[in-house]
């Protein structure tokens, strides 16, 4: 079985993070989604919120693929995590140009502890492409429409957190 592990914080889990697992899923027959627990990032959402709503958001996408497609939180380094669950392959989106420094450095370290375990980049879809969490949350907390880069359901959880 071949095991792919999409790491990330998903604070909130965007159009553009479904854009790759949908695509990451067709390269693998499992992909875990590694709900990164960063303390120094201080996320929006609690880690059980953001598993929630990947929980929520890939149920259909797993259905759509023939991909199992499972949320796990982790704390340690990425590719001790990529062991955790049998990942061969580590799937990275990447926006911009921007990006892909900071991936190259990680993958060469990620290489250098297990040189097993594979990274494969997808593109964002161009329309996804400037889409950030960070930047989603900042338009919602100034009331913005964020209907074009969360689904409904993200949209109602980000609108009830700045509702307090």
């Amino acid at each position: 079985m071949r095991i792919g592990l999409y790491p990330g914080t998903f604070d909130p889990i965007t159009a553009g993070h479904i854009d790759i697992i949908r695509r990451g899923a067709m390269l693998v027959d499992r992909l875990v989604i590694g709900v990164a627990i960063n303390r120094d990032k201080g996320p929006l959402f609690s880690l059980e919120e953001r598993v929630e709503m990947i929980e929520n958001e890939c149920a259909s996408l797993s259905h759509e693929t023939g991909t199992e497609i499972i949320a796990h939180p982790f704390e340690n380094l990425l590719i001790n995590c990529a062991r955790d669950v049998g990942a061969q392959v580590i799937v990275r989106g990447l926006r911009a140009v921007a990006d892909f420094e900071y991936e190259f450095q990680m993958v060469g370290m990620n290489r250098a502890m297990d040189s097993s375990i594979e990274t494969v980049f997808l593109m964002a879809e161009a329309r996804h492409q400037a889409v950030a969490s960070k930047l989603v949350k900042e338009i919602a907390r100034l009331d913005g429409d964020i209907t074009k880069f969360v689904s409904p359901f993200v949209k109602e959880r980000l609108l009830a957190k700045f509702a307090k």
